[in-house]
Parts: C-alpha cells; sequence; structure tokens
C-alpha cells in the first residue's frame, strides 16, 4: 500500500498519529522475530516525556509501619540538610523526549545491543534541543558499532535527521545534498575491515503515494536480515482502520 501522510486529512480524520506510532514498533518486532536467528530477540520500546525509565528511584513512604517504623515517630528523627541556592535556574523539562524504537539484542553476548531502529516523532524535529539529542543519540550507537535504521514518516517538520547524523561525523550524502527529503528511511553501520573501519549507510527517501523500502538490519559485521517497512506499515494501518 502506499505511505500515508498521517498529519493531514482525511487520514488526520480517520486516527492519531500517537496511535500509529505506538503501534507500529510492536509491529515491527512481530515482523524480525520471523527472520531473527534465535540468539536474537527484539524489543519495542516507548518513552513518553517523563515516562522514562530510571535506574536510581526514592520514594515517600511517610506513615508506613510494614516492616518498620511509622516516620513521624520518634525513632525515625533524621537530621536534614539545605542546599544552597542553585547556581543556575532554567525553564526546562530534560525529561521531554520522546523516543519510539525496536532494539535487537544478542543474547549469546549478553545481551548486548546490536540494532536499534528509531522512529522519528514530531517531537524529535520540532526544536534544535530535540534534534540535537536525537542526533546526539543516533552518533553515540553508530561509535560503539551498533547498526542504527531512522525510519521518519513526519511530513510536518522539515528536518532530515540522517543528514545531520552525517554532519557530527563531518560527512553528508550526496544523493541528499541538494533539498534533502523530509521523510526517509536509512540505515547505518559502522564496521571494522581487516586494517580499517567502513560507513556505510542506506538511505531513501520516501513519499506519500508511494511503498516503504526494504531496510538490512545488520545483526554483525557479516549478517544481516531484511526489514521490509511495507508489511509492518500495512498491517498497522490495517490494525487501526486507516485504510
Amino acid at each position: 500500500m502506499p505511505m500515508l501522510d498521517h498529519f493531514r486529512p482525511p487520514t488526520l480524520n480517520k486516527g492519531s498519529w500517537e496511535g500509529f506510532h505506538g503501534m507500529w514498533p510492536a509491529l515491527i518486532v512481530i515482523d524480525l522475530c520471523k527472520l531473527l536467528p534465535e540468539r536474537y530477540v527484539a524489543e519495542p520500546r516507548v518513552h513518553l516525556g517523563k515516562n522514562f525509565e530510571i535506574d536510581v528511584c526514592t520514594f515517600d513512604v511517610q506513615g508506613r509501619t510494614e516492616g518498620g517504623a511509622d516516620s513521624s515517630g520518634p525513632s525515625s528523627a533524621t537530621a536534614t540538610w539545605a542546599p544552597p541556592e542553585p547556581t543556575l535556574t532554567l525553564e526546562l523539562d530534560p525529561t521531554e523526549h520522546y523516543e519510539y524504537e525496536v532494539l535487537i539484542f544478542d543474547q549469546a553476548r549478553g545481551r548486548e545491543l546490536v540494532a536499534a531502529i528509531e522512529l522519528v516523532s514530531p517531537a524529535n524535529k520540532d526544536r534544535p534541543e530535540t534534534r540535537q539529542a536525537f542526533v546526539s543519540k543516533c552518533a553515540a550507537l553508530l561509535q560503539k558499532k551498533i547498526c542504527v535504521s531512522i525510519v521518519d514518516l513526519v511530513t510536518v517538520k522539515h528536518y532530515n535527521l540522517y543528514c545531520e547524523v552525517l554532519d557530527v561525523f563531518g560527512q553528508a550524502d550526496p544523493a541528499f545534498a541538494v533539498k534533502p527529503p523530509s521523510t526517509y528511511a536509512v540505515t547505518c553501520r559502522s564496521h571494522s575491515l581487516a586494517t580499517r573501519s567502513r560507513f556505510e549507510t542506506w538511505a531513501y527517501p520516501m513519499l506519500v503515494g508511494q511503498r516503504l523500502p526494504i531496510l538490512p538490519i545488520w545483526l554483525d559485521n557479516d549478517q544481516a536480515i531484511s526489514l521490509d517497512l511495507e508489511v509492518s506499515y500495512q498491517q498497522t494501518c490495517s490494525t487501526l482502520r486507516l485504510i
């Protein structure tokens, strides 16, 4: 089926971008699991603003008596520390960073991350700082020789994050040089050869009304599987009754 414009009627009137974008990663995983060797596993990840996973948590357990004394009693009195005034205060919420992605792990190497499929959202493109955060994340993964795919269906924000990733490394894609498309799909990978390193990309512009491309997903230096974006895209649109 052809690619739809999810940000304008008639598709916009049939369903929300958030619903589509939240469901697509799971269906990509279903598609990948048919092709992945047994030692690999794919997982969908969606982080929306404040709903980030965190590693260290502090809980307020005032009034809890099970397993310890009531915090209101004298035995729980604790000296408090009054921190100094902050040296800088900004109107900034660093948790407002949106991620829609599929991660592939190699279980034979202790669940080592080998590939990431990043689905671009409008929030990734609407401000310089969010674009920089997305680009920095992709660049950091590539520096660790993790295969990175970027899929961008956002028709209303005219930035090409793939070109910005290349710019981090002082490079450019001649095919995207004149007028970089705002919607595209690309796989990037950095891998080691005998005496040198090589950086490779498979980049395809995407246009409303045309089929989505097939991307290579590299699991190792010499092993790749195909991700037919059209299959999971059609399943998502059909399930949500966008077509």
